[in-house]
C-alpha cells in the first residue's frame, strides 16, 4: 500500500520509510527540508513543502490517489526549546496541525498514525504509565502534543476520521541496517551527548538533576529502539481496520511505544560505557524546566491491539547508534 510519511526526511520519519519498504509498502514523503535530511528523500516519491500548504496536499493525492494512510511524524521536539520559544511549537504542532488534519479530511484520507508523546502523562507511583494514567503535560512540548491529540479525538468524532496515536517515549539508536539515522550536529538527548563526550567533543557530560525520587536519584526515562518505533508504525497500519472493528465505536485511539523498562540515567551512562569501553566524565547539573522524574510504559494494549512489541535492548540501540556514527559521512555522501 502507499503510505503519505509526513517528516518522512527526519530522524524517526526516515527510519519509518525503510521500515515500510522492507514491509512490501511505498512511502511518498512530504517534508519542509528545513530540519529534514535531502538524502533520505532519493529514489522516493516526494514532495517539499510546509505541512499546513492545502496545495501540495492537494497535489499529493491529486497524483497518489491511492494513499491509504498518513503516518505524521513532523514535529518540534525539544522540551527545552519549546519552553524558550514556545511560540514556535504551539505555531508548528498545533497551529499547522490543525490545517493539516482538516486539508487531510477535504481530500478524503482519513486514516490517520499520529506521533505523540509519552510526555503527556503525570508522574505515577512506581513510574509505570498506561494509557489510562493521568495526563498532566508539564513543557510546551507536551501540552501541543496533547492538545492535537484532543484535536483529533474531536475531529474523529466530527468529520468520521480514525486515528491511533502511538505515544513515544524515548527513541534512539540508528537504523540496524545502516541506511540511516540522526543527523543533527548537536543532538539533545542522551546517546547523542554520550557520543560527543567519547569523541572529544564535549569534555563532559552533565546530569540533569540526582535528587530525583528515583532508585539512584537520577530521571529514568523508557528508551526504545527508533526501529521498534517504526516498527510499531507498521504494524499500526496494517492491523487498522481490525483494531477498530474490535474497539466499537471508538474512533481514537492511543498506544504506548516503548520498552517496558524504566532505566536511569546513571544506568544509561554505565551501559554505554560498557558498550563502547568508553569511560565517560559527568558533573551533576540542576534540573530542566519542565523536566519530571520519570516513567516508563505498560505496553500491552499496543500488544494486545496492533500486534507490536520491541524486539530490541538499549545495548543494541547503542551499537546501531555508535554504528552510525562511524558510517554516517559515507552514507550520507554517497546518498
Amino acid at each position: 500500500m502507499k503510505v503519505l510519511v509526513i517528516g518522512g526526511a527526519g530522524y524517526i520519519g526516515s527510519m519509518i520509510c525503510y521500515t515500510l519498504e522492507d514491509n512490501g509498502h511505498t512511502p511518498i514523503i512530504f517534508d519542509s527540508l528545513v530540519s529534514g535530511c535531502s538524502a533520505y528523500i532519493k529514489n522516493r516519491l516526494f514532495y517539499k513543502g510546509d505541512i499546513s500548504n492545502k496545495e501540495v496536499i492537494e497535489k499529493i493525492f491529486r497524483e497518489n490517489d491511492d494513499i491509504e494512510f498518513v503516518i505524521q511524524c513532523a514535529e518540534r521536539s525539544i522540551v527545552s526549546a519549546s519552553v524558550t520559544n514556545p511560540f514556535d511549537y504551539y505555531s508548528m504542532n498545533v497551529v499547522k496541525s490543525i490545517q493539516l488534519f482538516k486539508d487531510l479530511c477535504d481530500v478524503g484520507c482519513k486514516k490517520i498514525i499520529f506521533a505523540s508523546s509519552a510526555a503527556v502523562y503525570d508522574d505515577v507511583a512506581g513510574f509505570m504509565v498506561t494509557e489510562k494514567s493521568p495526563i498532566k503535560p508539564r513543557s510546551p512540548f507536551a501540552r501541543t502534543k496533547y492538545i492535537t491529540e484532543m484535536i483529533l479525538h474531536d475531529f474523529c468524532d466530527a468529520y468520521g476520521m480514525k486515528c491511533i496515536a502511538l505515544r513515544y517515549f524515548n527513541p534512539i539508536g540508528a537504523d540496524p541496517q545502516g541506511r540511516c539515522g540522526s543527523t543533527n550536529p548537536r543532538p539533545k538527548n542522551i546517546i547523542g551527548k554520550l557520543s560527543r563526550v567519547i569523541t572529544g567533543s564535549d569534555r563532559y557530560f552533565e546530569i540533569k538533576g540526582t535528587d530525583w525520587e528515583t532508585r539512584d536519584g537520577t530521571c529514568m526515562r523508557d528508551y526504545v529502539h527508533v526501529a521498534d518505533v517504526a516498527n510499531a508504525n507498521i504494524k499500526a497500519i496494517e492491523n487498522f481496520d481490525e483494531v477498530f472493528k474490535k474497539v466499537g465505536d471508538k474512533n481514537f485511539l492511543a498506544l504506548n511505544i516503548g520498552s517496558g523498562t524504566g532505566v536511569t540515567v546513571k544506568e544509561f551512562i554505565a551501559a554505554f560505557e560498557n558498550v563502547s569501553g568508553e569511560k565517560i566524565t559527568t558533573v551533576n547539573g540542576s534540573r530542566r524546566p519542565g523536566d519530571i522524574a520519570g516513567s516508563y510504559a505498560n505496553i500491552k494494549l499496543a500488544e494486545k491491539t496492533i500486534k507490536w512489541v520491541p524486539k530490541s535492548c538499549i545495548e543494541e540501540a547503542i551499537i546501531d547508534y555508535l554504528r552510525w556514527e562511524d558510517i554516517k559521512e559515507d552514507v550520507l555522501g554517497n546518498a
